[in-house]
């Protein structure tokens, strides 16, 4: 695997209102799959909620992002412990890709890519409808991938409060560049 894809996990803005992140995972591919699709292994590391995996299926996400890590960290003032949101799968190619609505911030693409016994997965967010939104997303989605990456790979995830408050910094630098 490149060497510099491992080393970027930072998302960037490839086009207007879209974020796109990169990550290399341990594999195999239909574990990755697992972890994106099913909601006792999806809750570990984003948000719980049954799939019906067919396009058109509506379903609710709900984010515990206080029971992530342990400890979870300092929760940002203003930021909620639990949270629920609507959402509709647009496509869906097990084990490959599956996009789906994001409330009402966006559309969400993950795609699979099996690289040896690692795979390459990439998340692409489009749709986002400001920067404040744009700010948020890439902030929660670069946490919430450190946490399923430290899960796959057997680490201790940084507690993911303290994560996200490092990162929110830092993507505010990167997004007014």
């Amino acid at each position: 695997m490149n060497d510099a894809l491992k080393r970027n996990i930072y998302g960037t803005v490839t086009a207007p209102a879209t974020l796109t992140m990169e990550r290399v995972l341990p594999g195999p591919i239909e574990r990755i799959w697992s972890y994106l699709t099913e909601s006792d292994l999806r809750r570990q590391w984003l948000a719980s909620g049954e799939m019906e995996l067919k396009a058109g299926s509506s379903f609710s996400l709900t984010w515990r992002n206080d029971e992530l890590t342990d400890p979870p960290g300092k929760r940002p003032d203003g930021m909620q412990g639990t949270h629920t949101m609507e959402s509709q799968i647009l496509a869906i190619d097990p084990p490959r890709s599956i996009a789906f609505t994001f409330g009402t911030a966006g559309e969400v693409y993950f795609t699979l890519e099996e690289k040896g016994d690692e795979v390459l997965l990439t998340l692409v967010h489009k749709r986002v409808p400001s920067r404040t939104v744009l700010l948020s997303v890439s902030t929660g989605w670069h946490m919430h991938l450190d946490v399923l990456e430290a899960r796959l790979r057997n680490d201790t995830p940084t507690p993911f409060w303290d994560g996200y408050a490092q990162l929110k910094s830092e993507y505010d630098r990167r997004l007014s560049a």
